[in-house]
């Protein structure tokens, strides 16, 4: 019988062999070809977090010319000459767009739309230099600029790239918990699906009416309102499995829906739940709107302006019980569900479990939930 430490090692080993690598050194110049031809692909889903502004990309233009070393790029293999990039997004679309060959809708980037150099700091002549004001010997220099870049081949697990593109992005430049979620998960069986039916519920009027609308910018340049969708639908089924961090909770999820190797696998009704989703939202929207979720006033009589995670989840999920019953096109019915959420989410009980500090656990989150549903139970 094999020893414990064999037996970790046999593994350890096993996992490695799972992971198929090999390392390319390529110049940037390569790298453009390859997109421009489509063997480099920039998947929607990525481009949304090209986050790096104007002086940012310009300072790494200019230290591709000062010929500083940078760090490699990570792509995977979809299939013999053709790869995605999933990580080194900020670097190569940089680089594209000082190229003028950039094509980003998302960041409202056309291509033919160069990038013109702000805030190098080293060598400030770059300073308002587009890539036609670089005479040929600095255009060649870029041009030949090389980058090392770490290929995952198309055998590898599908679940250990998964993992890779969580690890490598936990550092680097800042982007959120969602813009990472939806770009892993599409690399899972049934993520791409998942992924695009939540878009498409992000776009609904009542949604947006409701809920977006009370977002800042900030939020929503960031996909926190994917992140809600995300979470109603993981309270919804699955809250009994709810400790603590709801980002990890999330993913939780969402990786049994798009079924990852080692996820406990998850069932998903997606017309049954479109249809609680959309009706959830045309209650709210045809009774609280743009108030559905925004904070108390200071004195606590009135509800402002805002939006608050935790009456999110109280609403959404405390609807659920009494939602067979409620019919957006009833307009009393609807006034009489105004006044309950009003009244309940003003109330000091409900106050205690949504406002500070140390209510991101199931005992608040259970009872923000049990208030809601006393309320909408009353009405009838």
């Amino acid at each position: 019988m094999s020893s414990p430490t064999s037996t970790l090692r046999e593994i350890i080993d096993l996992k490695a062999i799972m992971a198929k690598t090999k390392r390319l050194d390529l110049s940037f110049n390569e790298l453009l070809s390859m997109y421009v031809e489509g063997e480099l692909e920039i998947q929607p889903a990525f481009q949304r977090i090209f986050v790096w502004d104007e002086v940012k990309q310009s300072q790494f233009i200019e230290s591709l010319l000062l010929e500083l070393p940078v760090p490699p790029i990570y792509v995977v293999e979809v299939e013999e000459g053709r790869y995605v990039l999933v990580d080194g997004l900020q670097r190569m679309s940089t680089y594209l767009h000082f190229r003028g060959v950039l094509d980003n809708p998302s960041k409202e980037i056309k291509k033919g739309t160069a990038l013109k150099l702000t805030g190098c700091d080293i060598a400030e002549e770059l300073n308002d230099k587009c890539w036609n004001d670089l005479d040929t010997t600095l255009q060649v220099r870029l041009k030949r600029a090389f980058v090392s870049v770490q290929v995952i081949r198309k055998e590898s697990d599908p679940s250990l790239k998964f993992h890779m593109f969580k690890r490598l992005n936990d550092g680097g430049t800042p982007i959120s918990p969602q813009q990472v979620r939806n770009c892993v998960i599409r690399m899972l069986k049934n993520g791409p699906r998942l992924m695009d039916f939540v878009e498409e519920l992000s776009a609904t009027p009542a949604y947006r009416s409701s809920c977006i609308e009370a977002l800042t910018d900030e939020q929503n340049n960031a996909q926190f309102d994917r992140e809600l969708i995300l979470r109603f639908f993981a309270l919804k089924n699955w809250r009994a499995k709810f400790k603590h961090d709801v980002g990890l909770f999330i993913d939780a999820f969402v990786e049994g829906i798009a079924q990852r190797d080692g996820a406990e696998v998850i069932g998903f009704d997606y017309d049954n739940e479109k249809g609680i989703f959309l009706k959830t939202f045309e209650v709210l929207a045809a009774s609280t709107a743009e108030q559905s979720f925004t904070f108390p006033n200071k004195t606590g009589n009135a509800l402002t302006k805002g939006f608050s995670a935790y009456h999110y989840e109280g609403v959404t999920i405390g609807l659920q019980a009494s939602l067979h019953r409620l019919d957006p096109a009833n307009v009393a019915q609807m006034e009489q569900v105004k006044s309950a959420l009003e009244g309940v989410r003003l109330s000091n009980d409900f106050r205690v479990v949504s406002a500070g500090g140390g209510k991101n656990s199931p005992g608040p989150l259970g009872t923000r939930i049990s208030l809601v549903e006393k309320a909408i139970a009353s009405i009838f």
